[in-house]
């Protein structure tokens, strides 16, 4: 299978062009590096110089695509160059593959090159200096930093900023996709948020409506049909008001993440006395002093959704609510009848059980639900320990 060289940088073309035709019209006019009694030159012939011209410009070619085999061909090409009256557009143009061969090189490459010619440029101004014994001969050495090091510390310098500038292309991008990451997670926590919120504090007055609607409907009593329909409408109306509260939560742009009018502790007491309107048997106990905000909101909705659920699903009997502050926590307990329930229910999502997870999740809290035996039968008990030193969730 024939190797197939990679194609040309049309940029490296118009080097080795524009190089190879200077070198012609330097030739073509006589004028050469070297004088033809220096003694380094050894062959007088001007049309020899064409040789390491054409070798060098073809080497322009391969400046991008093989640096190392360009450079190393070069080289040998100037060394060409030295025997012969010498032209100075093949200097020039090696002076470039030195250039490219930092630029463009392997890392290893990158950093060895200017090593090299650093070498290279002192053997060569000090050698001569021994040999001839003349201080003249430190200018062959001056010649040569100019036609090594320069090029090789002005590529080094040009890849170091390349790179540098690559990097900071790469973190910019990096940063935004980052950036982009939080935004989207941001809003499906906000989402979330206000999921919880408008479950918590809808679900509770649609449940009373739906029990008690059906209890109008199923029983043929003029007044047990006027008394649910006074809790439908007290419920339709407490559950208007906390519409418009929630609505003012999504239209509040003051940055504050739960508004001024959030619920507290302070307001279980009529959270029960609801719950007793809408025909539960709850017990209120309450031991616990100051606690943060977030935790304060999440024990408020926890007990609210677990009133709502034993409303839906609890058979008849007493429901008690427990709160209690010890070793740096809130611990807060809800248990309701657990069985067969007999009059009408509400159906369920499971959605309160996910939003209470996830509310003492975000508190670093632990969470607890499901059925357990206790002195007065069985009952379904909703457990949460919120921790008082991390209030802010994440």
């Amino acid at each position: 299978m024939a190797l197939r060289l990679p194609r040309p940088h049309r940029d490296d073309v118009r080097i080795a062009a524009l190089g190879l035709v200077g070198g012609l019209v330097l030739w073509g006019v006589g004028l050469y590096s070297r004088t033809p009694d220096d003694p380094v030159s050894r062959v007088d012939h001007g049309w020899v110089v064409l040789l390491p011209l054409g070798v060098t410009a073809g080497c322009e070619l391969m400046r991008r695509t093989r640096p190392r085999t360009a450079l190393l061909i070069g080289t040998a090409a100037l060394v060409a160059d030295l025997v012969t009256r010498g032209n100075l557009a093949t200097v020039v143009m090696f002076t470039d593959l030195v250039y490219a061969a930092v630029l463009y090189g392997s890392p290893g490459a990158a950093r060895r090159i200017p090593w090299i010619t650093g070498l290279i440029t002192v053997a060569a101004g000090v050698v001569p200096v021994v040999l001839w014994r003349v201080p003249q001969a430190l200018l062959i050495g001056v010649g040569t930093g100019l036609a090594t090091v320069v090029p090789a510390a002005t590529g080094w310098v040009v890849r170091n900023h390349r790179d540098t500038a690559d990097a900071e292309r790469l973190r910019a991008e990096q940063t935004a996709l980052l950036a982009g990451i939080d935004r989207t997670h941001a809003v499906a926590a906000e989402r979330a948020r206000m999921a919880r919120e408008l479950h918590d504090m809808v679900a509770n007055h649609l449940s009373a409506i739906a029990i008690h609607s059906t209890a109008a409907l199923s029983l043929d009593d003029p007044k047990t049909s006027k008394d649910a329909l006074a809790v439908i409408r007290e419920n339709s109306v407490e559950g208007l008001a906390e519409m418009r509260r929630l609505i003012g939560i999504l239209r509040d742009d003051s940055g504050e993440r739960e508004p001024s009018a959030a619920p507290t502790l302070d307001g279980l007491g009529a959270l029960v006395r609801g719950a007793g309107v809408n025909g539960l048997d709850v017990t209120l106990t309450a031991d616990h002093g100051k606690v943060p905000a977030p935790v304060e909101l999440a024990a408020y909705r926890i007990v609210q959704e677990s009133l709502t659920n034993a409303l839906k699903h609890a058979s008849p009997g007493r429901v008690t609510v427990t709160l209690a502050q010890r070793d740096g926590s809130l611990a807060v307990r809800v248990s309701s009848p657990y069985g067969d329930r007999d009059g009408p229910r509400a159906p369920g999502s499971g959605a309160g059980l996910v939003g209470m997870r996830e509310r003492v999740a975000l508190l670093h809290g632990v969470f607890e639900a499901g059925p357990e035996d206790s002195p007065a039968g069985k009952v379904w008990a909703v457990r949460a320990t919120l921790p008082l030193t991390q209030g802010e969730p994440q």
